[in-house]
């Protein structure tokens, strides 16, 4: 592939760069800037996503056509990790996980009726979405053949019961794509359905306390007892369940790490700024050949998470499903992140465990990555099944 970005990339990423720089990062010294979920407060998001509109940076992932900006997905990567050097950057562009997965694949696979109910109004900022997969135990989590709850056709309608948990932002939600069980076919035993929080049939059973800083809506648990949703509402068919997933999970994951690279940056450029400026021993600390090692060794995983997230960006947009490049960057991005954020942590010494820097807000943030879209034991599941299959062809380029 080509490393070198075009000229439209380049000054998207540079109006990015320029806005989160004078918009966001200024938010986050105030403490009046959060809300109780240690997010930015929703007026405020509002205020800020009005901006994000007038400056022409809304939505860079979703086509034209719709009120997005089209970009590639080379251009989202570059421009998501200049995004997420602020702790509230891809909520405020329109890129925060789960709308932007759910996004992504509504704009691939509903015919164009269905996408002015459902998919506009997350693209305008109008709804929040959230996706129901996640059970309790026996029920699926990485492993979606684990399904229990069940979806009964009876009439015109499908009839939904079960449970499902950690489902994010189900609590703001209004829109939502829910997996339900069908038949006992192991590809085709899976549908996905849409479904609005006004239909009667199902509930919040509770928001789930979590060790970190929450998205808007939280993580939820959810109770489904007799939701009907009508024949209409299927995504593509019954039975595609499994194949919708596999749409919507891929490129999901790859923007997590677009974002958490972003992250993680951001967390070693204050740790290089306290260093330069702080002495000990007689010297600055960055002259420390100590703290030069770990500066180093941090950035260099960082770079290369980045490294491989461009390329499964790459890959993605030749039309290649870049299944095992995008399992590589989710561990390696998700590992380095935490990496980075306990190393600024440790160079920042009591500063960065407090609430005088964001580092503390990004540790507790980062511990996620390594568990949520698959956790990376499951990752490296599946690139071993690779090499298994693939055998010196697993290095090949294409």
């Amino acid at each position: 592939m080509d490393f070198s970005l075009s000229d439209q990339i380049k000054d998207f990423r540079g109006r990015v760069r320029e806005f989160v720089e004078d918009e966001l990062i200024p938010l986050e010294k105030d403490p009046a800037t959060f809300d109780e979920h240690e997010t930015i407060r929703i007026d405020l998001l509002q205020e800020v996503r009005a901006k994000v509109k007038r400056a022409g940076l809304w939505a860079p992932q979703i086509p034209k056509q719709y009120g997005g900006q089209g970009l590639s997905i080379v251009g989202m990567a570059a421009c998501y990790e200049e995004m997420n050097r602020s702790l509230f950057g891809p909520v405020c562009f329109n890129c925060a996980a789960p709308d932007d997965g759910t996004m992504i694949a509504l704009s691939k696979v509903l015919p164009e009726e269905q996408k002015a109910r459902w998919l506009q109004p997350i693209i305008d900022g109008e709804v929040q979405s959230a996706f129901c997969m996640t059970e309790p135990h026996p029920g699926a989590g990485s492993d979606p053949s684990m399904m229990i709850t069940r979806a009964e056709k009876k009439g015109g309608k499908w009839v939904v019961y079960g449970r499902k948990w950690f489902i994010t932002g189900a609590a703001n939600a209004k829109h939502f794509i829910l997996l339900a069980r069908t038949s006992e076919d192991p590809r085709k035993g899976l549908t996905a359905f849409l479904f609005h929080a006004d239909q009667p049939g199902w509930k919040i059973e509770r928001r789930i306390e979590i060790m970190g800083p929450e998205d808007h809506g939280g993580h939820c648990e959810l109770v489904f007892k007799g939701l009907e949703i009508p024949d209409e509402n299927v995504i593509l068919k019954p039975g595609d369940g499994l194949k919708f997933t596999q749409i919507r999970l891929g490129p999901a994951r790859l923007t997590h790490c677009m974002r958490w690279t972003g992250l993680a940056r951001r967390a070693l450029e204050i740790a290089a700024e306290y260093v330069s400026e702080r002495k000990s021993f007689g010297m600055g600390l960055h002259k420390h050949e100590g703290v030069q090692w770990m500066l180093g060794d941090a950035a260099m995983q960082v770079d290369i998470g980045r490294l491989l997230t461009m390329r499964a960006a790459w890959l993605l947009d030749q039309g290649d499903r870049a299944q095992k490049e995008v399992s590589m960057a989710k561990v390696v991005v998700s590992e380095a992140l935490h990496h980075a954020v306990d190393t600024a942590i440790q160079l920042c010494g009591a500063m960065g465990y407090s609430k005088d820097l964001p580092l503390e807000w990004m540790y507790r943030y980062a511990r996620l990555a390594r568990i949520g879209d698959g956790a990376s034991e499951v990752h490296k599941m599946v690139l071993a099944g690779y090499v298994l299959k693939e055998r010196k062809d697993f290095w090949s380029w294409r």
